[in-house]
């Protein structure tokens, strides 16, 4: 026992250890599930191979949007690729 530290300190400092440990377990669990073979007891899930976002829809294809298409005109086109000839030659 450390003299200059109180016991009600000692005990809070015990529990701030102890909550500290399982929050770095909690934390460990919960960042490797479903990896590595890992998974929660109560069901089994494939380890994960690519990162889903579902909540984002898609933005093509069936679910989204059509793709949208301009036709240029010749001297529209021209211009296009003269102002793309100018950014391209300053980086």
């Amino acid at each position: 026992m450390l003299p200059s530290v109180s016991i009600l300190q000692q005990i809070g400092l015990g529990v701030l250890l102890v909550i500290v440990v399982l929050w770095a377990v909690g934390l460990i669990r919960l960042t490797r599930r479903g990896y590595h073979g890992t998974a929660t007891p109560f069901r089994r899930r494939p380890p994960r191979t690519r990162i889903r976002l579902d909540a984002v829809p898609r933005q093509t294809g069936p679910g989204g949007p059509a793709s949208e298409n301009v036709d240029l005109t010749p001297a529209e086109r021209q211009a296009f690729d003269d102002l793309v000839r100018q950014l391209s030659s300053r980086s």
